[in-house]
């Protein structure tokens, strides 16, 4: 059976507190959350950093240390640390992760974004929080736009290669492709590269079959053939265009960093249960999830 990667996101950090009671908050939760989605059939697990107190997004390093540590001390999924963090988050917070902790690869956002979450509470008919940080997160972002500019995505990308970890690039537009292009050809970025296209936020490409095969078709003429690609998507979009992805060749996310349903109207308990779900779909297809050094060999990873 052909191999895909499949990758857990577990807490990100777009999704706030009040919006499910099982968002993983602290650094046991969010590594639990990690290893059961592993087992599920997870090869990479994504991870972000939320104060233990108060579950707003952080760049705390002991933080990061913890639920690495907890996660190794079990298992041995692909690490995949964010460098995109929080929205608002400072530049210079956002990429200590990599030095600090030399992840296997680490999320690498490939250019600038209006990324709106300004429309959740009333999506989500929120009225009260938990936490007073939350509403104020997430109305701030109808006037920020999330930043990378061209001389950061230059900074991350030297920092990638002085830690020895991968990038994924992420892609909320069509553009990003450009800007990787950009720093191959200054020799910042290397082949193959692993591209994420990141799919139904406000402000990003919509999440469609035909934005899916735009996205890999615009990316093989950039890039020849040398390269791999995922796809998550935002909310109601998650698992139909992880399907469609995976029909065209691709790997895929899930996790509760992009969906917090598993089934319409029904919140996921886990992330493990949309990691379950998407390999009981793969199976169906004649898909098989890659183990972790299966998923390594396919990224072109040292071996564990």
């Amino acid at each position: 059976m052909a191999k895909r990667i499949v990758t857990a996101a577990v807490t990100g950090g777009i999704h706030t507190p009040t919006m499910s009671p099982y968002l993983p908050l602290t650094p046991e939760q969010i590594a639990n959350d990690a290893i059961k989605a592993h087992k599920a059939g997870a090869a990479v697990v994504h991870i972000h950093a939320r104060d233990p107190q108060t579950g707003k997004p952080c760049a705390d390093m002991a933080v990061y240390g913890e639920i690495f540590d907890r996660i190794r001390s079990v298992c041995d999924p692909v690490l995949c640390a964010t460098t995109g963090g929080a929205i608002g988050m400072p530049v210079a917070e956002r990429i200590k992760v990599v030095p600090a902790h030399h992840p296997e690869l680490a999320s690498f956002n490939a250019g600038s974004v209006n990324f709106g979450l300004f429309d959740i509470p009333e999506k989500m008919k929120v009225d009260e929080w938990r936490f007073d940080w939350e509403k104020t997160y997430l109305y701030a972002t109808k006037d920020l736009v999330y930043t990378n500019t061209f001389s950061s995505l230059e900074e991350f990308a030297r920092l990638f290669t002085e830690s020895g970890t991968k990038p994924e690039a992420e892609i909320f537009d069509s553009g990003m492709i450009n800007n990787l292009v950009y720093l191959l050809q200054r020799g910042l970025l290397k082949k193959p590269l692993y591209l994420q296209f990141v799919m139904g936020i406000l402000g990003g490409i919509p999440a469609t079959i035909e934005n899916v095969m735009f996205l890999a078709q615009t990316a093989q003429r950039a890039f020849g053939n040398d390269f791999q690609w995922s796809v998550c998507a935002a909310g109601r979009f998650q698992m139909s265009m992880c399907v469609a992805a995976l029909l065209m060749g691709g790997h895929v996310r899930v996790g509760l960093e992009d969906s917090l349903l598993i089934d319409r109207g029904v919140m996921a308990k886990s992330s493990a249960e949309q990691v379950e779900k998407i390999v009981r779909i793969m199976g169906e297809l004649g898909f098989e999830p890659a183990t972790p050094n299966e998923a390594r060999e396919i990224l072109g990873l040292p071996l564990h």
